[in-house]
């Protein structure tokens, strides 16, 4: 969860030079995975790519203010929406940013608002409607819209992209689509799939993320504000001793706090259960797995196997519930932060790469 749109850059130069030899068409993907992929190589393709400018902008949401970065090239062939994930950088995450930078060198029009919600490690809704309004402001100046969501942030994606038509491609990268399984996978380190079951060793730092998110659907006051502070000490140091601070809590902090640091699978069931209503409400409304069966849109779904924050076999399932087929990467040489260790071998970082190639493709020319 640290670095939740770090995982999609990084793939070895070996992995991408396979694909020299492929037809035109491919050469503004080609390019683009060949600087995602190896951040040495942006300079010396800068000059192949469009000039382009970034901008601040504000949208009004619902009476709020949206802050984004506009990044316009001076020719735009399409328009993409990027949507960070639980960050305190948010929309300045130097990744995002980076990201950012190549598809306008690309041609892309993109924009990336800043959720106020994802980068206090917070899930509200709120940020379904905001990447609605996003999209209207982006269909303003474009015919073709696309829109990629990042880890949690790739939900609120999919929620608001389920009731937009016309779409062009929708991109879920390191997302989930139950978070109920995330709960599971994040405190015990078990995720399914099809009957099969996977054990996981699991980062204490994310189980405290994970009070973050969940606090933020406490009704009482009192209570929520408790778990922030104890959320803080914990970020700042997971060992910290929070037991004086533990037993002030009422009921319903309670209640999250007995699921987050519930580490046995069989409990999780009834620990959910003991959630406050709203919590329960908010967990199932935020889940994008329900409106699936009614997607449109062209789905991208990539994911690495090695993901410690948000398990691929989630991926899997949001594949597996849309009506029309979607295009499923899973790549072996990535956890949720980055590449995995060196040690990985050269076919699968090959493959990986080829695989880059193709999204790439896809992300660029909304075919």
């Amino acid at each position: 969860m640290r670095h939740p749109c770090r995982w999609i850059a990084g793939i070895a130069v070996a992995a991408t030079v396979l694909a020299a030899g492929l037809t035109l068409r491919f050469g503004p993907a080609l390019a683009f995975s060949l600087a995602l992929a190896a951040p040495g190589a942006e300079p010396w393709l800068a000059p192949l790519a469009s000039e382009w400018t970034r901008e601040e902008i504000r949208l009004s949401v619902d009476g709020r203010s949206l802050d984004a970065d506009l990044y316009r090239p001076t020719k735009p062939r399409g328009a993409l929406l990027l949507v960070h994930g639980l960050s305190l950088a948010g929309r300045r995450h130097p990744d995002l940013e980076r990201l950012a930078r190549l598809l306008a060198r690309q041609g892309q029009l993109v924009l990336v608002p800043h959720f106020e919600g994802l980068a206090a490690f917070r899930l509200s809704g709120r940020e379904v409607a905001e990447i609605r309004a996003a999209i209207e402001h982006l269909r303003r100046t474009s015919q073709s819209v696309g829109i990629a969501g990042f880890s949690f942030g790739a939900g609120p994606a999919l929620l608001a992209a389920a009731d937009t038509p016309g779409l062009g491609v929708v991109g879920s990268f390191g997302g989930y689509a139950d978070l109920r399984n995330v709960i599971t996978f994040v405190t015990t380190g078990v995720h399914t799939w099809q009957g099969r079951r996977y054990v996981e060793r699991q980062e204490e730092y994310n189980r405290w993320k994970l009070l973050a998110l969940l606090g933020g659907f406490v009704d009482d006051a009192r209570d929520r504000r408790q778990l922030e502070e104890l959320v803080t000490r914990k970020l700042a140091n997971p060992l910290a001793d929070t037991r004086a601070l533990e037993s002030t809590l009422g009921a319903e902090g309670r209640a999250v706090l007995t699921l987050v640091v519930n580490r046995r699978e069989e409990a999780v069931p009834a620990l959910l259960a003991a959630l406050p209503a709203d919590a329960r409400d908010a967990l199932a409304r935020l889940s994008p797995l329900t409106v699936l069966p009614g997607f449109r849109a062209r789905l991208l779904i990539a994911h690495g196997i090695g993901d410690d924050s948000i398990p691929f076999t989630e991926s899997r399932r949001l594949a597996a519930a849309v009506p029309t087929p979607a295009r499923l990467v899973l790549f072996h040489t990535f956890h949720h932060t980055g590449p995995r260790p060196a040690w990985r071998s050269l076919t699968e970082r090959a493959q990986d790469g080829w695989h880059l190639l193709g999204l790439a493709d896809e992300l660029l020319s909304q075919r």
